[in-house]
């Protein structure tokens, strides 16, 4: 018998971002072009991202995912197009953007031979996080991570490593946090823990940018979804507004001829070819 390890389905009202203040807005990608030479990455992306929810960017391998966030991490420059963190131009303002974010990747680069303790005490200083002190013992009651303190972070599992990755992140209490496939290569236990912890960022407030190849992982989770393909957005709602938008698109009923529609038929139907894009976030 297998188990459901996904958490529940979050309750949500967010359709549409009719209605949303402004001030509620934590991210604003607004006509974002990428090219590399004469490759186009992204080709002219928009959608927003509110406080207290979590919008998941999902695409197949080469779809432009990994360049829209570099762009929005001001890793790469737009060829056109803005990106805006809480108010601040990503290109203009760069520090006052990043001082608002909080990034964790899909595989971490942290210093093996450093305690748990250690690194946290080394980005606690890099972030200028004030009270240190206070705050390592506040994460890693958290985190879950008081018992492993003093243990290197090389010797820790996948799942806690991945937990002090999520934990440096948010040590500076940033109102974005961007999430790059973080569940990958966990256990069912250790990743339900981790979305524990990102369900409590979006209770408090925190908006969360989400990619992740697990449509049922996206389904659960996702207050809001847009489908990127080939550099393009090709559809942006909520994950069951896309399910009942595109149940009957010959597209996706071609994987779902009589059973129920779900978000991975949606996907798969809608990124086999290259697509029109629909602005809709």
């Amino acid at each position: 018998m297998t188990t459901n390890t996904m958490p529940a389905p979050i309750a949500t009202n967010l359709a549409t971002t009719h209605g949303r203040e402004t001030a509620d807005e934590l991210l604003e990608v607004i006509d974002l072009t990428v090219r590399y030479g004469p490759m186009t990455a992204v080709n002219g992306v928009n959608f927003r991202v509110f406080r207290g929810e979590i919008y998941g960017l999902l695409g197949p391998n080469g779809a432009g995912k990994t360049s829209t966030l570099s762009a929005v991490e001001g890793l790469v420059k737009p060829t056109s197009g803005s990106v805006r963190v809480a108010g601040f131009d990503i290109c203009k303002d760069g520090r006052l953007a990043r001082a608002n974010m909080g990034v964790q990747l899909q595989a971490s680069s942290l210093q093996s031979d450093l305690s748990v303790v250690e690194i946290i005490r080394l980005y606690c200083g890099l972030l200028g996080v004030q009270r240190a002190a206070e705050k390592i013992q506040e994460i890693l009651a958290e985190f879950e991570l008081a018992s492993y303190a003093g243990q290197r972070v090389g010797q820790l599992s996948g799942g806690q490593q991945q937990n002090v990755s999520l934990a440096i992140a948010t040590l500076h209490d940033p109102s974005l946090v961007l999430l790059d496939e973080p569940t990958t290569g966990l256990d069912p236990q250790s990743r339900r823990r981790l979305w524990e912890h990102v369900r409590a960022m979006r209770n408090d407030g925190c908006g969360i940018v989400l990619t992740t190849h697990s449509m049922e992982e996206a389904q659960s989770v996702c207050d809001r979804i847009a489908i990127i393909d080939h550099g393009v957005i090709v559809a942006a709602d909520t994950p069951q507004g896309l399910i009942e938008s595109y149940r009957d698109d010959p597209r996706v009923r071609s994987f779902s001829p009589t059973g129920t529609v779900t978000l991975e038929d949606v996907f798969i139907g809608l990124t086999r070819k290259e697509s029109h894009a629909i602005h809709s976030t």
